[in-house]
């Protein structure tokens, strides 16, 4: 009991080390292959782990692996459809697989796994809020190499991977909506020259201005804003 107390301690320490990061996309990257390896050496018997998430085109990818082996036997999980990791992270649930050789819940990737030289493992969903990013998973040589201690261990990983995750998505979202709202900023500011030009140009009022502004834009088959930012480039480039 000691032992886990300790050991809990000692995660949280290390958790708490990563979450004051700036949260990049490689700082992102390097943590969960941190969260990963250190999975790998907490967990007795434990020859690989890894993390599974969706690419920015959708498809599954494991983010974050150990070695070789668990990369090729994701991958094997993606190609059938079915496998420990992908059910916890579809039914948000702890998975454990105490035999490979005995269990009959995805026999094509468990004979498979098996040639690999795996014979159990770990599997637990990474949530956030409501939202289910990924799972993470972690794969032995012997069977029953995972009870409920680790299962216990295994949902804390989980748990930091997610909020690592949910809090970087939540800064580029942030980032993104920002960048929108300087790109409205800088339409609008480019349509306001475009009209001043015209009202100048033309001897007419705003509204005269913008009325011209959409017909030529209709006419060229531009967006307002390319019109605008043309008559605007246009009248630089004659005052030079």
């Amino acid at each position: 009991m000691t032992s886990d107390v300790s050991l809990t301690q000692e995660l949280a320490t290390v958790f708490a080390r990563m979450s004051g990061l700036l949260l990049s996309s490689e700082t992102v990257n390097t943590a969960l292959k941190l969260i990963t390896s250190v999975a790998a050496q907490t967990f007795p018997g434990t020859v690989g782990a890894g993390i599974t998430l969706l690419d920015d085109r959708g498809e599954r990818i494991t983010a974050a692996a150990t070695d070789a082996m668990v990369d090729r036997v994701d991958r094997l999980q993606y190609r059938l459809g079915g496998g420990p990791c992908l059910t916890a992270w579809e039914d948000r649930v702890v998975v454990r697989v105490h035999d490979l050789t005995q269990d009959t819940r995805w026999p094509d990737w468990a004979r498979h796994a098996c040639e690999a030289g795996l014979r159990s493992s770990l599997s637990a969903p990474l949530v956030a809020g409501a939202t289910a990013l990924g799972a993470m998973k972690v794969y032995a040589a012997q069977p029953n190499a995972y009870a409920e201690r680790e299962e216990h261990l295994l949902i804390l990983f989980a748990a930091q991977a997610a909020m690592l995750l949910a809090n970087t998505r939540t800064t580029q979202d942030a980032e993104r909506v920002a960048e929108q709202l300087k790109d409205n900023l800088r339409g609008r500011e480019v349509l306001a020259v475009a009209k001043g030009i015209l009202m100048a140009r033309n001897g007419v009022d705003e509204r005269a201005a913008f009325l011209t502004l959409t017909d030529t834009a209709q006419r060229q088959g531009t967006t307002l804003r390319q019109t605008a930012e043309q008559i605007a480039r246009s009248t630089v480039r004659r005052r030079r």
